[in-house]
């Protein structure tokens, strides 16, 4: 029939492929189908450096590199070239075991190659788009569920977020000698008197070495207490609170703990761990860093110093102790955490010294007596760490 002989094939890939090239051409004939219709053309099919493929008003001249193999029965052969509907089908073994020889591509299949291409892509796609709602979408929509809540939801953010706060940061004894409670509660009380704050703030102060305060759903205020070792008069403690309680009034816990969970739970869906931890720890931690945008940390100064003047203070008291704190934690060797994630300290006293205007002559928020006995409400035995924290300290 033909005589073969070895000889390399230039691959047009930059390199060549030794194949057994018959020395004479290989004809045969076949049928083709057009993809458009179901009627069978009767054809020469000619293989040669090429494959050509003539018949009545056809003509179709193929790379060999192009050329892909369907599923058939032996001693049928279909063949046609990628990304083209044409087939052409024979039974001539001696030019199915030629093309076999000298197509490389022959049972590559590009249908099943590019399916997963498509999936890999898809599937950046999905993960990209995640990726996007958690950083641009779920800040949007937290802001506008935020003031939607229903109370008794915000309150069980609160026990949730407070259980999950206490437990990381080691469970801080609570701080309650009792004369010293009640100067607190009575200058929350009078702080908050008219307000209109969402809730019934309450604010409880934890035994820490780290000066922080956090705001956390349903008006709950944790003050660690160095921020009132820190503070050197009552008014620049009383400027702390009311700074917290400005973002009570923006619902911003709120708000921080639905993009919080909201992240926590898309993240999960690409991680794979979607479990309820994952995303209650994801919520402690966001509230622990308190991390509020800039202009809502603008805005709980500005409320800060309406709220300290009403109640008789001087509204700068705020800008110095928060310059205090930021100089500490520059300065010592377990730095403080109020600040970490509030930006632009310096930009934000003098904003603030604006907007308290002159300092008040002789007045205060408390009294030296009230002010020196609540210094002391920590310096009692600890108290117990609450065995319900379902339970308002």
């Amino acid at each position: 029939m033909f005589e073969a002989v070895a000889r390399p094939f230039r691959s047009g890939r930059g390199g060549t492929l030794p194949m057994t090239v018959p020395a004479e051409a290989i004809v045969a004939t076949g049928t083709l189908f057009d993809g458009r219709s179901a009627r069978p053309n009767p054809v020469t099919i000619h293989l040669g450096e090429r494959l050509e493929i003539t018949g009545a008003g056809i003509r179709e001249d193929w790379s060999l590199f192009d050329i892909r193999a369907g599923e058939t029965e032996p001693p049928t052969m279909r063949i046609g070239v990628a990304g083209s509907p044409i087939r052409v089908e024979f039974t001539h073994q001696a030019l199915a075991a030629a093309l076999a020889a000298r197509c490389p591509d022959l049972r590559v299949d590009d249908e099943k190659r590019g399916g997963v291409l498509r999936l890999v892509l898809w599937s950046i796609a999905a993960g990209v788009s995640v990726l996007l709602a958690a950083i641009y979408g779920v800040p949007v929509a937290a802001g506008i569920l935020a003031p939607l809540v229903p109370q008794p939801v915000e309150m069980r953010f609160g026990l949730a977020v407070d259980g999950q706060i206490v437990s990381l940061l080691g469970d801080p004894p609570l701080c309650a000698e009792p004369a010293a409670k009640s100067v607190l509660d009575r200058l929350v009380a009078r702080m908050t008197e008219g307000a209109g704050l969402p809730g019934d703030p309450v604010v409880s102060i934890r035994r820490h070495a780290v000066a922080n305060a956090l705001t956390l759903p349903d008006a709950r205020v944790i003050v660690l207490s160095d921020i009132l070792a820190k503070s050197k008069t009552p008014d620049e403690f009383a400027g702390i609170l009311a700074h917290e309680f400005g973002h009570v009034a923006a619902r911003d816990p709120t708000r921080a703990v639905i993009t919080a969970g909201g992240v926590s739970f898309l993240l999960s869906l690409i991680l794979g761990d979607l479990t309820g931890s994952t995303v209650i720890v994801g919520v402690g931690q966001a509230a622990i860093s308190a991390g509020y945008s800039r202009d809502a940390e603008r805005a709980a100064d500005a409320y800060g110093v309406a709220m300290l003047a009403r109640a008789g203070g001087d509204g700068a008291a705020l800008a110095a102790v928060l310059e205090r704190i930021d100089s500490d934690a520059d300065t010592e060797a377990s730095p403080t955490g109020f600040l970490r994630s509030h930006p632009y300290t310096r930009d934000r006293a003098v904003k603030i010294r604006d907007l308290a205007g002159e300092k008040p002559q002789g007045r205060q928020v408390l009294s030296e007596d009230d002010w020196q006995t609540l210094q002391g409400i920590c310096a009692a035995e600890p108290a117990k760490p609450a065995t319900d924290r379902n339970q308002r300290p």
